[in-house]
């Protein structure tokens, strides 16, 4: 089950179905299965408490993801989505239509095992990334 819910603002996703569809279709691929995933969109404000709180971590941040999982083939997980930021990075990067589909499936490989501290990290995800944008568009 994948729920889309929004703390502290009003965000509404469009097309949930498809993107239901397409967050199940990228775990496959990943050869796992999604049994319980949660997406919180919310404020820079409400994600910087929630990274202070949790992880000690005192800076601004489009995504914070914690992994619920105790089978390893099986995704459990919320993921926090700051709007704030991914509005900016869209603006900033010239990528509005697709950033939030980037944090989303980014959230969702942290879940699937993916790790981004190392440069060759960072360019496996971003590949990732790329790749599974391109599925939800087709």
């Amino acid at each position: 089950m994948i729920t889309f819910q929004s703390e502290d603002l009003v965000f509404d996703l469009k097309e949930k179905l498809k993107h239901k569809q397409w967050l199940k279709e990228v775990a496959k691929t990943e050869g796992k299965s999604i049994v319980e995933l949660s997406y919180v969109f919310c404020s820079d404000a409400y994600l910087l408490s929630i990274n202070q709180t949790y992880l000690n971590h005192d800076t601004l941040t489009d995504i914070v993801t914690f992994d619920q999982s105790e089978d390893p083939q099986k995704i459990e997980g919320d993921i926090f989505i700051s709007i704030d930021r991914v509005s900016e990075n869209g603006e900033k990067f010239g990528t509005q239509a697709t950033e939030l589909k980037r944090v989303m499936v980014h959230g969702l490989l942290h879940l699937l095992g993916y790790k981004d501290k190392t440069k060759t990290d960072k360019a496996l995800m971003t590949e990732k990334e790329n790749m599974y944008l391109e599925l939800i568009h087709t």
